[in-house]
């Protein structure tokens, strides 16, 4: 047994209520189990019971032992002082409030039916990536699909917040938080970190001031970027280097030159090294203008996709690195680069500037770009499919995804609407 369990229990109401009576030996009558809580405070909130015929509205706590009451000094907390029924496991101690008075007691260990236990056990001691594994083809398609859109909506959310968080660093500076945003993913991963930190010490009203002029935004994401240090006969990088010493001495950014070893080559091909990504994204900051602008007044997938299709530099189509040429052509952005841009970088601002601005339409206007690009391919989708599921999209395969690591992974099967009516039995 654990509080999770418990909880589900208590809010299902999966016991016999057949003449209930709290550990006190009053007669219980449960209305309604109350709003499960997320904060801070009592686990259910606005339960209405009654009592010895006394009808009580208040929260309800939950916790396996009665004594956790006070190792959790919930009898010292004022918050804890409407809790009108204390649901245990076991009752080993009276619960007493910070007024000084009782807390009914109700304990669930000899009402519960075992069978509703072992379904839990039997979901957590199973070995497959999906806990259900065994089951999930029988299940009901509707309670799939809901929970398909549900974890997707979820992942929107995830991640909208974390570009709220980024727009409360940059204090509401939506701008800002784009171009750091947009820069973060174009270090797919392996260089996210350092491209984040590059699009902080060069901040985007700089880069404004600069957009005219691919040359001078190369300078300086390639100046503070640390690659621009020491001598060199390339007229390319002379030239860059020319720029960023007198751009670096107007902007005071001369201190905050990043180190090389920042930046990340290994099990990257050539095509996706740093410095070519770092040229690409100085041909998106000159053609863009206001990214979040362009990404709200696209109307088509077309006019985002389009948004992305960059051609770097002359230089860039020819090098891989600083000073060696290249035996061939260098890429442009490749289709897959492209897609992966919009899910996380494109997607995720729009969906945020659609909470801040309270305009639904552009949260749908996100998921309808979602379905626009095929379905990722990996272990998690693989299993996924193999379990039946239809992943045709990348809206089917964000959400698959959220929903393998947020409730298969740690086995929060109550928390889905599969593993919870397989608990149920039904």
């Amino acid at each position: 047994m654990n509080e999770d369990l418990l909880s589900f229990i208590w809010r299902f109401q999966y016991f016999e209520k057949k003449d209930l009576q709290t550990e006190e030996k009053l007669p219980l009558s449960i209305i309604r189990p109350g709003h499960r809580n997320t904060n801070a405070g009592p686990d259910f909130s606005e339960a209405r019971l009654m009592i010895d015929d006394v009808l009580w509205v208040g929260s309800i706590e939950i916790h396996i032992r009665a004594s956790d009451w006070y190792l959790h000094e919930h009898e010292r907390n004022d918050a804890y002082d409407g809790v009108i029924l204390h649901v245990v496991w076991e009752n080993d101690l009276p619960a007493i409030r910070k007024d000084g008075t009782l807390v009914p007691t109700l304990a669930l260990s000899g009402l519960v039916k075992a069978s509703v236990l072992e379904r839990y056990r039997s979901l957590l001691d199973e070995k497959e990536m999906v806990p259900c594994h065994s089951q999930f083809l029988g299940m009901d398609p509707i309670r799939k699909f809901a929970m398909l859109d549900r974890v997707l909506l979820e992942r929107l959310e995830r991640k909208a917040e974390e570009v709220h968080q980024l727009l409360q660093i940059n204090q509401q500076d939506w701008e800002q938080t784009a171009y750091q945003w947009l820069g973060r993913h174009f270090g797919f991963k392996l260089n996210d970190t350092p491209f984040q930190r590059l699009t902080g010490i060069v901040p985007w009203k700089i880069i404004r001031k600069h957009a005219d002029r691919l040359v001078q935004v190369e300078a300086l994401l390639f100046g503070c970027a640390g690659f621009l240090s020491g001598s060199s006969e390339d007229i390319y990088v002379r030239q860059l280097q020319q720029e960023f010493r007198f751009l670096s001495a107007k902007y005071k950014l001369q201190e905050n030159v990043m180190q090389l070893r920042e930046w990340k080559y290994a099990r990257l091909r050539p095509a996706g090294f740093p410095t070519v990504r770092l040229a690409q994204f100085a041909r998106l900051l000159c053609n863009s203008g206001g990214f979040l602008n362009r990404f709200i007044m696209s109307e088509h997938f077309s006019d985002v996709r389009g948004l992305f299709k960059i051609e770097q530099s002359t230089y860039w189509r020819e090098h891989y690195i600083f000073e060696k040429k290249a035996r061939g052509q260098v890429p442009a952005m490749g289709a897959d680069a492209t897609n992966l841009l919009i899910i996380n970088a494109a997607v995720p601002l729009l969906v945020a500037w659609s909470k801040h601005r309270q305009q639904p339409e552009l949260l749908d206007k996100a998921i309808y770009w979602l379905s626009e690009i095929p379905a990722e391919d990996n272990r998690i989708i693989r299993e996924w499919a193999s379990l039946g599921m239809r992943v045709r999209t990348t809206a089917d395969s964000q959400a698959l995804i959220e929903w393998f690591n947020n409730y298969c992974t740690p086995r929060q099967c109550l928390e889905c609407t599969i593993g919870a009516a397989l608990v149920r039995g039904g």
